[in-house]
This record gives structure tokens, sequence and C-alpha cells, in this order.
């Protein structure tokens, strides 16, 4: 009985061994050194033994080398021949019962050293690796400054070698935008955060690759004021006015000359143009390129957080505001919506959409799963219909793309106004 709970006690501490070795090698750093900033027990000597693997696996393999080289001379020396005396006594030859006693022994401790000894133990690590990486990290620093001779002629003969193939030992830990991105989608998948969540930490992540003009209000969508109207009409539409800040213009559209705040002129109630003009604000100008965390910036630092967006030839394209900010990260809110104007997706029962034409690309690509190339010339619903057709589309006509079948069923003018997205059923042979 002592030889068998020496040989269990040897599996299960080759079972310590391999659980340490992946709970410190697939804990996350970041986290660790965040439990380690908390003042977590073990996560310090956790992070140290992360940050220099190299020692740490040969610390590993240095215990899991010796347990198996024990493990396997005692078993065989003891357990081996009690095992060939009972198929001795049972009447088979000493041959016979020596091979099968010593193979049988082979066997069972080959078979509990895989399951005890390395399954069972890995799977468990991979289920907590960070609480299980700073309960084993002190312990195992010990034994390495125990073994620091040995284990440094280990780690020194493997970096050696890498070096002998041109490689670098150890790769610094680096988390992409990709592994954050299928991190928050496993997280809605599971329930941990909800899907609206996900939908803005993707907006979040999506906002330092977007320009100026995939985020601004056109200029077609722009509330702005005629200077050269007649001043009783400018009042009549500052009165409905739905915005706080507008963009004056004086003679055609790209002639910006000023923004007037809303809240001036109703403290002021200018009587002609000359006192309108003196309220007027210079505008502020970006380029329709610059992207959307420079232009969040400088919206943060500005008098007036309002700036028109212009085209390489100078062209006005539209404005950019926090409210255009925000509606790129969390979607569009209901009340700036124009009166009568529906969501910009609706999903119907029978699994369909009804899409806005100024649906950007991004959402579009989040809610019907399509795969859009990185670098594209449009930004919305309506552009990628365009860039796939290469004409304007009219009422009726519809493309498919990634087993949707879109339709356009309606035309504002010469503007995408509706697509009705449905899923393309294949009819099997």
């Amino acid at each position: 009985m002592i030889e068998i709970a020496i040989v269990a006690g040897l599996i299960l501490l080759n079972g310590v061994f391999a659980m340490s070795e992946l709970a410190i090698v697939s804990a996350s750093r970041p986290l660790l050194r965040s439990m380690a900033e908390r003042g977590q027990s073990g996560a310090s000597a956790a992070v140290q033994l992360a940050d220099d693997p190299g020692r740490f696996l040969s610390t590993v393999q240095i215990g899991i080398t010796l347990i198996g080289i024990i493990a396997g001379a005692f078993s065989g020396a003891t357990l081996g021949g009690s095992l060939a005396e009972v198929f001795s006594d049972a009447g088979l030859p000493p041959a016979a019962a020596s091979a099968m006693g010593y193979g049988g022994v082979v066997m069972i401790i080959t078979y509990l050293s895989v399951v005890v000894g390395e399954l069972v133990p890995k799977q468990f690590a991979l289920r907590r690796p960070e609480a299980l990486a700073c309960t084993v990290a002190p312990p195992m620093a010990v034994l390495a400054k125990i073994a620091s001779p040995v284990v440094w002629l280990l780690d020194a003969s493997t970096r050696m070698i890498f070096r002998l193939m041109g490689m670098s030992e150890t790769n610094e830990e680096q988390v992409t935008e990709e592994e954050i991105k299928s991190l928050v989608a496993e997280a809605a998948e599971t329930g941990v955060i909800e899907r609206d969540e996900k939908r803005m930490i993707a907006g979040v992540l999506r906002l330092s690759d977007r320009r100026a003009r995939a985020i601004m209000t056109p200029r077609t969508d722009v509330e702005m004021i005629d200077f050269d109207a007649d001043f009783e009409t400018i009042r009549a539409q500052l009165v409905r006015a739905r915005h706080a800040r507008l963009p004056v213009s004086s003679g055609e559209l790209d002639n910006i000359i000023g923004i007037l705040v809303l809240r001036d002129f109703l403290a002021t109630q200018p009587k002609d143009h000359a006192a309108l003009r003196r309220l007027l604000h210079k505008p502020q100008i970006v380029p329709d390129t610059l992207g959307a965390l420079d232009v969040l910036d400088m919206l943060r630092r500005s008098d007036f957080p309002l700036a028109l967006v212009l085209d390489e030839y100078g062209h006005f394209e539209g404005i950019v505001t926090p409210s255009d900010l925000l509606e790129a990260i969390a979607g569009v809110f209901r009340s700036d919506l124009e009166e009568g104007e529906a969501d910009e997706a609706i999903q119907r029962d029978d699994g369909s959409w009804l899409l806005a034409g100024s649906l950007t690309a991004d959402d579009l690509a989040d809610r019907l799963g399509l795969l859009l190339p990185e670098k594209r010339d449009y930004q919305t619903l309506a552009g990628f219909v365009i860039d796939r057709l290469q004409h304007l589309p009219t009422t009726g006509e519809s493309l498919e793309a990634d087993g949707w079948r879109l339709e356009i069923v309606d035309m504002d003018g010469r503007r995408v106004d509706k697509v009705l997205a449905s899923p393309v059923v294949r009819n099997e042979e």
C-alpha cells in the first residue's frame, strides 16, 4: 500500500507541475498585472514568471522529468515485481508472469500519468488560469531559485538554439484589435455583455479608422440659414429651428459666412441683417479626410462644438458635431429623426430588413454580416448599392451580396432612400 501511495503522490505532483505550466502560460498578462496592482497574493510572482517563460518552463520541465524517472523506476522495481508474483502464483510461467507484471504496471502508470497527471490538471488550468497562476506562482518561484544552476543551463541552451535559428526566444504579448473584437463577440454570445454594448464597443473601435466624411451630417440634411433672404423669413425659420447652432450661407451653399448660435439670437433679438451678422461666429473648417479622433479632439478644444467639412476642392460637404460622434458609437437617436421619419434599420417578422439609404456601411455590415473592404470610397448603404451597381439605381432594381438580396424600394429624387434586404433562399436540387 505504501508503494501505491508513493506512486499516486508522484502522479499527483506531476499534475501540479502540468497545471502550473499551462496556468502561467495561458493566463492574461494584463489581467495578472491588474491583479498585482490590486495587491492580490501571488499575482506579482505570476507576472515575473510569465515575463520570463524560459526560466519558468525550464523549472517545470526539471520537475516533470524527475518525477517521470522516479515514478518509472520505483513502480517497476516494486509494483512490477509484486504484480509478477501475483501472476506467478496464479500458475503462469515465470517468464510470462514477469512480462505481464512489469508490462501491466507500465500500462497502468502510463494511463494514470496521462489522465490524472496531464489532461485533467491542464483542463482545470484552462478554466481559471489567472487564479491558479497566482496560487502556484510563489512555490514555483522558490523551486526555480533552488534549482537555479540547472534552470540556467536549460534556459541558456534554449536561447542559444533559438539564436542559431535566427529567432527571438520570446514574443512580446500584444493584444490586437481583432482579438478584442473576438472577445467582445464571445462575451455577447454568452450573455456577459448586452448586444447593444457590443455594438457600442465596436463603434468605439471603428472610430479611429473613420474619417470626417464618414461621421458628418451631409449637406442635404443640414439645417441652414440663407443670409440673403428677407429678415422676417430668417426670423420665422429660426423660430422653427430644431438645432442650437446653424450654418449661415450667402449667395450659394458653399459660401458659409458664419455659424449662428440660436441662443444668442433669442437673447439679443436683432432687428436687421447688420445686427444678425455681428452674432455670427467664425466657422471651424476640417477636411473630409481628417480622422474622427482628430475631429473629436478639435471639437473638445473649440469654443463651440461645430465644424464645417470641406472636400479637397473647397466644397461644403456637411457638418460635424459631438452628436455625430455619439451616433457613430451608439447609433441614431429617435429624437434626431425628422417628423415621420422611420428608424434607419427595422427588422421584420420574416427576417428581412427595411434599411435607410443613409445607414452607415459599418452598421450595414454588422446587421447583415456583410464582408466589406477596409478601404472603400463609400460610407453608407446608398454608396454601397451604387458601388456594386456602378450606376444610379431605379426603384425595383436589386442586387445580391453575401447571401442577401438588396432591393431598392424607394428613391428620393436621385438619392437611394429605402432598401429592402431579404435573405436569399437557394433551391437545392
